[in-house]
């Protein structure tokens, strides 16, 4: 059975697209708690991070890392959170969220953002992924 995340990667629904590679996929949050929230999944369908292999985990986890760096270059932030929490959907994914306080990690807040505004906040990330990783 194919996860609505899986979808996303294999470009069957679209998606507010921030990275990828082989085995993995980074996108916008729809509902996301501030602007520039990003989950990171791996392509593999699985839905608990630590039923990963541990190289599965390392790659998720450093893929991960290369993301909050283009997160933190594009949104302003004074870091980036992350949260694995892992009940919304049966697939693995890590929550990357640009914060100011411990309270931006709030999940009970949402926020609404138009679609010009993710698909901008979606290409500059991009865009900073690209050029921290070339």
């Amino acid at each position: 059975m194919s996860t609505i995340f899986s979808k996303i990667a294999a470009g069957e629904i679209p998606s507010y697209r921030v990275a990828a590679d082989e085995r993995h996929y980074a996108f916008l949050d729809i509902n996301p708690v501030a602007p520039g929230h990003v989950l990171v999944i791996p392509r593999k369908e699985d839905d608990y991070i630590f039923h990963l292999s541990d190289d599965d985990y390392q790659a998720l986890t450093l893929f991960a890392k290369r993301v909050a760096e283009a997160i933190r270059e594009a949104v302003p932030c004074k870091r980036v959170g992350v949260a694995v929490i892992g009940l919304e959907v049966p697939h693995t994914h890590i929550h990357l969220i640009p914060i100011n306080t411990e309270a931006d990690m709030d999940f009970s807040h949402k926020v609404e953002l138009p679609a010009e505004e993710m698909e901008a906040i979606a290409k500059a990330i991009a865009a900073k992924f690209d050029e921290l990783n070339a």
